[in-house]
């Protein structure tokens, strides 16, 4: 059994460009009304802060941009890989995880892979959660690929 979820989907732009659409306009592609919000009725959007040590927000104030913190930026490589840390509000504080998103060129555009791993610091998690995840991701990423159709 995995233990790491993992989604990949190949989008029709270069890496800098399919990176951007990821990090900078997540808030428009994490759609509202999904199941993927801490707080449905707060979230308004997600937000990076773009740097190492930037929190990566789940916006309940668009004005302010505060909300609950989902985790911090790991890693930002523009173009090539962002990684961060991951919990949820309902996860105990000290309890998180760790995600890795990788842009790769291909022929025909970008492939974006995510990695989410670190399940072993989360005892709460419930059986089939990483397979939950894996299918999340998937669900995800198909909303980010359209975003990056359109634009």
């Amino acid at each position: 059994m995995s233990t790491t979820a993992s989604a990949s989907i190949e989008v029709a732009c270069d890496p800098q460009t399919a990176f951007d659409a990821f990090t900078a306009d997540i808030g428009s592609w994490w759609k509202r009304g999904t199941q993927y919000w801490n707080d449905p009725e707060k979230g308004k959007e997600l937000r990076f802060e773009p740097k190492v040590g930037g929190r990566l927000i789940e916006v309940h104030d668009l004005e302010t941009g505060e909300g609950f913190e989902i985790g911090r930026v790991l890693v930002w490589e523009p173009g090539k890989r962002v990684a961060f840390t991951w919990r949820l509000a309902r996860w105990d504080e000290s309890e998180n995880t760790d995600v890795q998103v990788g842009f790769e060129p291909t022929v025909e555009g970008t492939r974006v892979t995510i990695e989410h791993g670190g399940w072993d610091r989360v005892p709460s998690a419930p059986p089939g959660m990483i397979q939950g995840y894996s299918h999340g991701w998937k669900e995800l990423l198909g909303f980010y690929a359209q975003a990056t159709r359109t634009q």
